[in-house]
Order: C-alpha cells, then structure tokens, then sequence
C-alpha cells in the first residue's frame, strides 16, 4: 500500500527536498477547529470561492465539493475530480491557514500542475489532507481529529479523520 492511498497526509517532504517528513508534523495542524465550506458547483476551486468564507489565519479549512457526491471511494479513479486551484493554494497560504483538506485523492487536478498547488501550500507550513469522505459533513464549525501514520522522514502517510459537529 502506498502512503498516498486513502484518506492520507502529504507532508512537506513529499515535493520539497528539505522539507519536513509526516513523523514532524505538529499536532495542532489537524487536530482542533475546523471549517467545512462546501463548494460542490463547480470544476476547480478558485480565489474568489474561497474570499466569500472570509478564512482567518490558523484556521484548518475543509472542502466539500462535488467529489463527495460521486461518491469516488467506490469508483475506479476518475480524472475529472474538483480541485484546488494554483492561485486558490497561494491564497490560503498567504492567509498562513493551518491546514487543508479535500474530498478526492488530490488536492491539485490531474491534468492541472500538481507541482505547483502542492509546493504553494506545502512551503507555507499548510499541511495537505486528501482521500477525505466528506459526504456527511454539513457546511460550517466542526471539532477535526486527523492524525497520519507517523512514519519517520515519509513523504505522508495514510491517516484517519474524526469529525464532530460544534455546538
């Protein structure tokens, strides 16, 4: 099994040559408050979608978008998955969130530069969820438990998330 299958962790190691490896990751960046925004009307997730949920720094920022709908866990891999944006990426690393969560494999899209939304997310110390099954969770407030294998110098690690409505 790889280390990217499933709902899983990338960390910093995994495109950034000195970066940090999942073993590093500090509790805080998954475990505490997090935000849901569901955004599941269109192909990729861009700047101005994200500017309406007015994010703050340090929040950890959850995307349901029309992935959950699919229901991908139970289809063969599809190229065409909702995505973050490049531009998206560079935008919540300059509002310094902790971390990022998608419901597919990728936070980048396949046929989009991987590289690139990775590396603007990863070297801003935005730690990456993917694989998330988002299909129940309601927009807004919830308590999120994300902790990855910790596997020493990997490039991320599989992962299991707990979310709990906020009252």
């Amino acid at each position: 099994m790889s280390a990217h299958t499933g709902t899983h962790m990338d960390a910093p190691f995994h495109f950034l040559k000195n970066g940090a490896g999942i073993d590093r990751m500090p509790m805080e960046a998954t475990v505490g408050p997090a935000r849901v925004l569901r955004i599941d009307d269109c192909d990729c997730v861009r700047p101005e979608r994200l500017r309406r949920h007015r994010i703050r720094r340090g929040e950890r920022i959850l995307l349901r978008t029309r992935n959950s709908n699919r229901r991908w866990w139970r289809r063969p891999f599809f190229e065409d998955y909702a995505y973050l944006s490049e531009a998206a990426a560079r935008l919540l690393a300059r509002l310094r969130i902790r971390s990022v969560g998608i419901d597919y494999l990728s936070v980048s899209g396949f046929h989009a530069d991987a590289a690139a939304t990775h590396r603007a997310l990863l070297s801003a110390g935005v730690w990456i969820i993917e694989g998330l099954d988002l299909s129940r969770a309601a927009a807004g407030r919830c308590d999120l438990i994300c902790l990855p294998l910790r596997i020493q110098g990997a490039d991320g690690a599989p992962a299991r998330a707990f979310l709990r409505k906020r009252r």
